[in-house]
């Protein structure tokens, strides 16, 4: 019997078959129109048919593979695939590619953040402003001292209610893709020990702008941060 919240019998198993097959797709193990057979796949894994159809289904909705009678599961081309799935991110930030898939979500947070930031300026509720600022204090009180995992926790709500906070549904969505970026970049060691002073002052300095309704303030300090973000990875990540 397992208790909410806890992997179910063979949740573990999916898991990792799941995020095996995806590493190696996305690293290119598999190029475009290898098929993979299910058949292989179960035995490899000693797992059951039934767990390897729910992992290709899983891929198959992330447009990794697709699934055709009397050919298999074939792998799709990289442009087809759902950069935005944060499984997606995930694995494409742990694989060679990484440098560029950085480079590349870094400039998307870059033309997104700075407009999300100065509608929040315009939008944010009285309790979002109070997480915003809350997030910003936790940012510098980890941002020493090799606490980088504490910081990571505040920088992804900081940028989860800025998004949340722009009123947009679309902005909002992209919470988790900013989760991924600013996780991989921890987890791969591309970035300082300690965080950037500046870049910390940035985002204490956004949280005054939003909670004082400056929204060109706001899109300003935010393009800011981008900025540094991309110039970081001309440092560690070339």
């Amino acid at each position: 019997m397992t208790t909410e919240g806890s992997p179910g019998p063979g949740q573990g198993l999916h898991s990792r078959v799941l995020d095996t097959l995806g590493l190696a797709i996305t690293a290119g193990e598999y190029p475009p129109g290898s098929v993979l057979r299910t058949d292989e796949i179960a035995e490899r894994f000693d797992a059951s048919r039934t767990v390897v159809r729910e992992v290709v289904r899983v891929l198959e909705s992330m447009s990794l593979v697709e699934s055709r009678r009397r050919v298999g599961v074939t792998v799709r081309p990289a442009e087809e695939w759902n950069v935005y799935d944060p499984r997606v991110i995930r694995w494409r930030l742990a694989g060679t590619d990484r440098p560029r898939q950085l480079r590349s979500l870094t400039v998307l947070r870059s033309a997104i953040e700075p407009v999300a930031a100065g509608l929040a300026a315009a939008r944010a509720t009285p309790e979002q402003c109070a997480e915003l600022t809350e997030a910003a204090l936790g940012m510098v009180r980890t941002s020493r001292g090799h606490q980088l995992e504490g910081y990571l926790r505040h920088d992804i709500a900081f940028h989860r209610v800025v998004l949340n906070a722009s009123g947009n549904e679309m902005f909002a969505r992209l919470g988790d893709v900013v989760a991924e970026v600013l996780t991989g970049r921890t987890e791969h060691a591309v970035m300082f020990h300690d965080p950037d002073p500046a870049a910390v002052t940035l985002h204490v300095r956004v949280a005054e702008a939003v909670r004082e309704g400056d929204a060109a303030r706001a899109e300003a300090l935010t393009r800011q941060i981008a900025v540094g973000a991309l110039e970081e990875l001309d440092v560690l990540a070339p």
